[in-house]
């Protein structure tokens, strides 16, 4: 049976629309959607006014929302099969347990806590971190939403925080990320931009030869290469294009994610750390992409 895709709502306008594109993304693969709503009693408390709200109200109200939803998403399309589900515990722990039965996750950009007010929120974020399946951060322009690029943009390169798609120098396996932006672009009858950016700091001085710049250049190339040729072979049909930029990772990325439906980078899943596994490239693309990101953990 296949995994499901799992969606987190919280009833907030940045949910519905990661509702929307996770309905889509479900039909377009062929899989169940599940939609879950999680809350914390202790969300509740401490609010003023509280109007009388106790326990009863409050899982009444969740459910209300995740039924909302399971009609939403099946008004949206009938080629779905969506189920509910409703949690009482807090919903980035939760979505990053369900995740390891997920085909993938898909979050809002935003939610309804006191932090609405950044421009992730702390549960997308800690979802992104953690989730052992990919997690897709719906986010960005109508247009970007709405698939009118037909581009679905990967990084690839092994950056020193993991935000690329973690290939090694020396190996030509194809990393989950490069997969999962082929596998899309594939289902979406899409293009496949793949970007690798790269940086000599001696290009600086007064004396930098040409030549050193024409071997990152070519260096980089190889490497681009060496990432996608398994993936390039497995889905021929899909259209690829190399954008080979010397910059810092993360403008490259965001300038590319413009003119995108979709952004995908890597994360390393770093054994034994607890903190966030999220490396500064990861966080910029999560905050400002203009475009949905997806978030494809390795190890």
């Amino acid at each position: 049976m296949d995994k499901p895709l799992i969606v987190g709502v919280d009833g907030s306008e940045p949910s519905l629309r990661a509702l929307d594109w996770a309905a889509d993304e479900a039909a377009l693969h062929g899989v169940p959607l599940r939609v879950v709503h999680a809350s914390r009693w202790e969300w509740y408390e401490g609010r003023e006014p509280s109007f009388g709200i106790n326990g009863s109200s409050v899982q009444d109200l969740s459910e209300r929302i995740a039924a909302s939803a399971v009609e939403r998403a099946l008004r949206r399309t009938d080629s779905v099969k969506a189920t509910a589900e409703v949690l009482s515990e807090d919903p980035g722990l939760a979505l990053v347990r369900l995740s390891r039965e997920a085909d993938a996750v898909v979050v809002g950009s935003h939610g309804r806590g006191e932090l609405t007010e950044l421009l992730l929120g702390s549960v997308g974020l800690s979802v992104a971190a953690h989730a052992v399946s990919p997690v897709i951060v719906v986010r960005g322009r109508e247009e970007n939403l709405e698939g009118c690029f037909r581009t679905v943009v990967v990084g690839v390169g092994d950056f020193e925080d993991g935000s690329g798609d973690g290939s090694e120098g020396g190996s030509e396996e194809v990393s989950p990320a490069v997969e999962f932006a082929f596998r899309e672009a594939q289902s979406l009858a899409s293009s496949v931009t793949v970007v690798h950016a790269w940086r000599c700091p001696a290009r600086e001085l007064p004396d930098f030869p040409v030549m050193v710049h024409d071997e990152h250049q070519e260096r980089a190339a190889a490497q681009v290469d060496k990432a996608v040729r398994k993936a390039t072979a497995a889905h021929p049909g899909v259209k690829v294009r190399r954008e080979i930029v010397e910059g810092h990772a993360r403008t490259v990325l965001l300038h590319a994610s413009r003119t995108a439906d979709l952004l995908v980078v890597g994360a390393r899943r770093r054994k034994g750390h607890v903190g966030m596994q999220l490396g500064p490239v990861n966080h910029a693309v999560l905050h400002h992409a203009a475009c949905p990101v997806a978030v494809v953990p390795h190890t």
